[in-house]
């Protein structure tokens, strides 16, 4: 009984760390959007300065 009580640990410990892992690329991808929007915001600026610069 107490081994199955350990596999049972390890099982759910190990969905805990799927879990935490898909929570942080699940971050990384927001913050890579988040990042990617703001370079995209800052050349469309750019490229309007420019514009009005000509």
């Amino acid at each position: 009984m107490e081994l199955l009580n350990e596999e049972l640990a390890r099982a759910q410990m190990s969905v805990r760390l799927g879990e935490a892992q898909q929570q942080r690329r699940a971050y990384h991808v927001a913050h890579a959007r988040r990042v990617s929007r703001k370079a995209e915001k800052a050349a469309r600026q750019a490229r309007l300065a420019l514009a009005r610069a000509i």
